[in-house]
């Protein structure tokens, strides 16, 4: 099933940059469904890498919600991210996976909302991630001991009709897109 994905990827990731360029205000458009997200108080937000949906407008529109905002940080390969807080505008520097993150004297939080990028989705909350299992180990390390919702950012054109999945994976409550919020269908 791993070349399956791999060439899943591939097709999603040049899907993901046709969408992008094609709907440069869909972020705009994310952020106006942001009092459509299910309740959660600490919201674990993300840095846009390439064409993954920009979080900054949905972001901005959290924090007058009342939200407070926190950042993924990858401090060990092959474990569960940790969470630091973050308001727009915070310094960030690379985590060990290159991502901007907040500086370590950040408090560490732990989300109950955590929004997650992604290639491609499915109906049933199934999520093609990169490929690192980050989100993955990090879901399934929070959901041992918390009640935290994980809402998947794309654009309405990543839906699939079906995603292959692996016991690992970790499934989504739900989808945020330009299109509206959909809640994830579980089987």
């Amino acid at each position: 099933m791993t070349s399956d994905k791999t060439v899943l990827r591939a097709q999603m990731r040049a899907l993901r940059r046709n969408l992008s360029d094609a709907s440069p205000d869909a972020a705009g458009r994310v952020a106006d469904h942001a009092a459509s997200l299910p309740p959660g108080r600490e919201v674990a937000v993300y840095r846009a890498m390439g064409s993954e949906m920009d979080v900054a407008p949905l972001a901005q529109a959290l924090l007058r919600q009342g939200h407070r905002l926190s950042l993924p940080v990858v401090v060990r390969r092959d474990e569960a991210m940790i969470f630091r807080r973050w308001t727009p505008g915070d310094p960030l520097e690379p985590d060990l996976a290159g991502c901007p993150s907040p500086l370590p004297l950040a408090d560490t939080v732990v989300p109950d909302l955590v929004l997650v990028p992604l290639l491609a989705f499915d109906n049933t909350g199934a999520r093609l991630g990169q490929g690192g299992g980050h989100y993955d180990r990090t879901l399934a390390q929070l959901r041992r001991s918390t009640a935290v919702l994980a809402i998947g950012l794309a654009y309405a054109g990543q839906r699939l009709d079906r995603l292959p999945i692996e016991a690992h994976d970790q499934g989504l409550d739900g989808i945020l897109t330009e299109s509206g919020y959909i809640p994830a269908r579980k089987v």
